[in-house]
């Protein structure tokens, strides 16, 4: 019977690495299906934005209470994954408890720090319940957020709190057998919660508590590989995706855009006709994004590490002002059909022109209304950057289709017959100066 379980344990952990492993494999695929950038100068500062953004999540402690709690979630996620392994060593070798006899006293130190992590964990992810469905904080409640977005959120939380219940309840039960000198659990001390809970069941017999011991541990490891193949499915790829894109995250000052080489010489040149004419070795084949291929990798990286957090869109100026502009939806949407284009290549062994691009999920209107102020940039907690997506959108639409409000093109036709914004001639400009000196 037990090595039964242990070949149904190897085949269950084969199969959720596997399919895990696959599914990161197309999301890598997708990402690299963006342009190339270079983004490994610098490594030490990469380094640092990793372990201050990622790890010690900078950002989100400018809102301490919320950022305390989003903490704990992130600490019991990375550091109850040492019980994790010790289950998977167990289920593999048919072991019980298999550190214990190694790490002794420090072993029950452990165990207990993890069900307070356990207890935190379980606390925050009611309360994030609370906020998104009962209090419905503003930025829970954007329509960015409708269908499938808000019911992905709903089920990570509870997920949460199912295998927090359940590691505590499998605690509970085992330090019961303990005390009741049942074979094979062998005594490990007190345990701070379970320890609470265990004489609860000191009338179940034996039998029963292992059932309940066991049911719960293989709940546990089942609903954890059920979790890990969830996350490329859902927002919460972040969990993974925010220590790779905060080491790549761009190192510019914040605002500063990318201009186009070939444009620019091109305008040097109208400004200063004594220079050299630029050659058109280096003019692009186009301007701007009209699909995801267009887009930088580290953009599309960007999409799929996004949390949906809204963070960006609240502080968006034009959001906030009722334009229908949002930074998360904009994420989102890239996402969307960097998803849409990698099944396409999939099913077809090729991109097959599907007669769809960006503008099929990102409106003009919500591109135009970006005032450029790199809000969303500096609020998300994980480095990502919304305004690089408008930018190259709206540099398209202008570049490849001429596509401006009037009072735009008015101003692009000033710049290009009188080298200003205004309509005077730089003659009329030049005497006005000699008037006012």
């Amino acid at each position: 019977m037990q090595i039964l379980q242990q070949v149904l344990f190897v085949a269950l952990a084969g199969f959720a690495t596997w399919l895990f492993a696959k599914n990161i494999g197309i999301i890598r695929s997708n990402i690299l299906l963006g342009k190339e950038e270079d983004l490994s100068d610098n490594p030490s500062l990469r380094w640092k934005n990793l372990l201050l953004l990622a790890f010690g999540q900078k950002k989100m402690f400018r809102n301490p209470l919320v950022a305390l709690m989003h903490f704990v979630i992130y600490a019991g996620f990375i550091i109850i994954n040492i019980e994790v392994l010790e289950i998977v060593l167990d289920g593999i070798l048919g072991t019980h408890r298999l550190f214990l006899p190694y790490l002794g006293s420090f072993y029950t130190f452990l165990i207990n720090f993890f069900e307070i992590l356990a207890v935190g964990v379980l606390s925050v992810c009611i309360i994030f319940l609370v906020r998104r469905n009962i209090i419905k904080l503003k930025r829970f409640i954007s329509k960015d957020l409708d269908g499938w977005p808000r019911s992905d959120a709903n089920y990570i939380l509870v997920t949460e709190i199912i295998l927090m219940t359940l590691f505590l309840t499998m605690n509970s039960a085992d330090r019961a057998l303990q005390l009741q000198g049942a074979e094979h659990y062998h005594e490990t001390g007190n345990f701070i919660f379970s320890g609470i809970i265990a004489p609860m069941f000191s009338n179940f017999s034996a039998s029963a508590l292992m059932g309940l011991e066991r049911t719960c541990w293989w709940l546990h490891i089942i609903g954890i590989f059920a979790f890990l193949n969830y996350l490329p499915y859902s927002k919460h790829l972040h969990i993974l995706l925010a220590f790779p894109n905060a080491y790549y995250a761009r190192l510019e000052t914040v605002g500063k855009m990318d201009n186009m080489e070939s444009v620019q010489n091109e305008v040097k040149y109208m400004m200063q006709p004594e220079l050299p004419p630029p050659s058109d070795g280096g003019t692009p084949m186009k301007f701007g994004a009209k699909d995801v291929f267009d887009l930088s990798w580290k953009s599309l990286l960007d999409a799929y590490s996004c949390t949906e957090c809204g963070r960006c869109s609240a502080a968006c100026p034009a959001n906030q002002t009722g334009k229908l502009l949002s930074p998360r939806k904009i994420m989102m949407d890239t996402r969307d059909r960097l998803e849409a284009v990698g099944k396409n290549i999939k099913d077809n062994g090729e991109f097959k022109d599907d007669g769809k691009n960006l503008f099929s999920h990102i409106t003009t209107e919500e591109l135009r209304a970006c005032t450029t102020c790199n809000a969303c940039v500096q609020e998300c907690p994980v480095s990502i950057s919304p305004l690089e997506i408008i930018l190259e959108l709206r540099r398209s639409l202008i570049m490849e289709d001429s596509n401006a409000p009037q009072e735009w093109n008015v101003m692009f036709g000033n710049i290009e017959n009188n080298f200003a914004p205004w309509k005077f001639s730089p003659d009329d400009r030049d005497k006005w100066v000699e008037e006012v000196s």
